[in-house]
């Protein structure tokens, strides 16, 4: 997705779906709160987002403090772009948001590889011990993609496997969108599941 914004500044947005976590509640514990749960993401702020920026309208995204697990009072103002990209696990979870896009990319890769990904970013970059990220993986993210992610993937119009190291197929994806966007004119709504973790990209 970096691709499509890279020397195209005005031209693609990139939407990260962690900015739109609900706040936390103070009386729930951290360490027991599922968040690779639906209930955790405003996903109809999300969508109403995406519809704002198709039909070309600024709106002000929504930011997240991840260590104190709530929104924050500054805003982000995007404005809109001939591509909007959307990336988040969630993104394909409602019809309301599987009808916004025109292009539903799902980025696949391996169990071992998405375990491996969290525990490498948990530990070198969140400041968790490996047996607290074993344990939380177990109990919450590995049924999480089970009941929420994974059968969401017969939505996706492009299934990439081997996830962000296949460069050929990001490659072909990437210039297909800008066909499309130079041939039509019209905002394009790109958008990829993926439940590959990146330190920026997964908070928990």
């Amino acid at each position: 997705m970096e691709q499509l914004q890279h020397g195209n500044e005005g031209v693609a947005v990139l939407i990260h779906q962690d900015s739109f976590y609900k706040t936390l509640d103070k009386s729930i514990d951290v360490s027991t709160y599922n968040f690779d749960h639906p209930d955790a993401f405003d996903l109809d702020e999300m969508n109403w987002v995406l519809r704002e920026l198709s039909e070309g309208r600024s709106v002000d995204l929504p930011k997240y403090n991840f260590k104190t697990h709530s929104r924050m009072e500054e805003t982000e103002r995007l404005n809109p772009a001939k591509i909007i990209l959307l990336e988040g696990i969630m993104s394909f979870y409602t019809s309301a948001l599987r009808e916004t896009y025109d292009m539903k990319l799902f980025v696949d890769c391996d169990d071992d590889e998405r375990l491996g990904r969290r525990v490498l970013r948990d530990i070198q970059h969140r400041g968790r011990d490996l047996d607290g990220v074993l344990r939380q993986y177990i109990q919450y993210v590995k049924p999480s993609f089970e009941d929420f992610i994974l059968p969401t993937k017969k939505y996706a119009d492009v299934i990439i496997p081997r996830g962000a190291s296949n460069h050929v197929a990001i490659d072909l994806i990437v210039e297909h969108i800008k066909e499309q966007e130079q041939s039509q004119g019209q905002p394009k709504l790109a958008n990829a599941a993926t439940h590959v973790a990146t330190p920026r990209q997964r908070p928990h």
